[in-house]
């Protein structure tokens, strides 16, 4: 029996105690011909416990948490990145997209910026090219991260057709007026808010480095 198995069957415990001790009650009560007050008291008793734990376990399972449904994305796992980048660069944007894709729900990352693509990691689509469409652009217009919890659901999710097909969620994070990070899941409402700040923080640090090192360039 798996773990999940073994709560389950722990969440619907109180509502087997419960429904057989009030069964076992009544019958008790209707096989006794004379009552005591001492007896229909108990009985009082009884059927308040067994309301209790009957309650205790419907309140369980609408509590039980909900793991979002995973999917295999469509594509091919890869690691690319735009070969005329400076070396320190290419370490810095290896490193982030590392630990983006090990420490939070994403599968599929683009860093995108100054109209080119500078790395692409994970699951990876046929598609190279980055078209800007209306979400994209507002993100840039705003500089405010947009966090698409379940992506089939949005008509403006075509845009997105540079992603693995089958992606769930996606979160765009400005890297200032020039540039974005395309975050892909594989699982709808995926990412929590720990997951979003890390994301900004990592954002913003390269944001910082990019500024700096493609100016030089």
């Amino acid at each position: 029996m798996t773990k999940s198995d073994q709560n389950q069957v722990l969440r619907l415990l109180p509502i087997a105690v419960g429904g057989l001790a009030g069964c076992l009650l009544l019958v008790n009560r209707l096989l006794t011909p004379d009552l005591t007050n001492a007896q229909s008291r108990s009985d009082a008793l009884g059927v308040i416990v067994c309301a209790v734990l009957i309650l205790t376990g419907l309140l369980w399972q609408q509590v039980q948490p909900r793991t979002p449904e995973r999917v295999d994305l469509i594509g091919d796992e890869g690691f690319e990145l735009d070969p005329d980048l400076p070396d320190e660069l290419k370490t810095e944007l290896a490193w982030a997209s590392h630990l983006l894709l090990t420490n939070t729900v994403t599968r599929s990352l683009i860093v995108w910026y100054d109209d080119k693509i500078l790395l692409r990691r994970g699951i990876l689509a046929t598609k190279r090219e980055i078209s800007i469409g209306p979400i994209l652009q507002r993100v840039l217009e705003k500089q405010a991260p947009v966090y698409l919890v379940a992506l089939k659901v949005y008509p403006g999710r075509i845009e997105f057709d540079y992603l693995p097909e089958n992606t769930q969620g996606v979160i765009c994070q400005p890297l200032g007026k020039q540039g974005a990070m395309i975050l892909g899941a594989n699982a709808p409402r995926s990412y929590t808010r720990q997951d979003e700040k890390w994301i900004s923080a990592i954002a913003a640090k390269l944001e910082h480095t990019l500024s700096q090192s493609l100016e030089v360039i």
